[in-house]
């Protein structure tokens, strides 16, 4: 069962109760989840205290145009990689003014999945400011609905878990 739009939601509020208390903005650099950090972040009144921007960065040209990645990582190890979205947090992070940055890239299917890295695996990264740089690899069960949603609330999860 994907998580509903109201624990999206309060995932919003902690993560910008966190990010508030310790005045630090967020940038978000989405590809499978098309905006959906942003839209649930957005949805929080008052986030513009603590939320800076987003990329939406769904191809491969366009990590690489408004975040840097490298082209060279994207070849060698695919769009769908920690490497990627290291780089793409990192990207978020150098062209935005935030102090943490959120990145996923995943295969939310329902095709485009190989056996190694079937629909449902979802890379997740996360960069500050001070140098930290975390990224996860999650294997996410269900429809296309369903992984995105549990993608954007494991990134959610995972910027309170670094901050708190």
């Amino acid at each position: 069962m994907r998580p509903t739009d109201a624990e999206l939601y309060q995932l919003a509020v902690d993560a910008g109760r966190v990010l508030h208390q310790r005045d630090m903005r967020l940038a978000t650099a989405e590809s499978c989840t098309g905006g959906w950090v942003g839209m649930v972040v957005t949805a929080v009144p008052g986030s513009s205290a603590w939320y800076d921007r987003g990329f939406i960065t769904y191809t491969n040209d366009a990590k690489h145009a408004q975040l840097g990645v490298a082209m060279a990582t994207i070849e060698s190890t695919g769009a769908v990689s920690e490497a990627t979205v290291r780089e793409m947090a990192a990207g978020a992070l150098q062209h935005s003014l935030a102090d943490i940055a959120l990145s996923i890239s995943g295969i939310a299917g329902p095709g485009g999945g190989t056996p190694q890295k079937p629909v449902g695996t979802v890379c997740i990264g996360w960069a500050m400011r001070d140098g930290t740089a975390l990224q996860t690899t999650c294997r996410l069960d269900g429809d296309r609905e369903e992984i995105r949603a549990r993608a954007v609330a494991a990134a959610l999860r995972g910027v309170i878990e670094l901050l708190a």
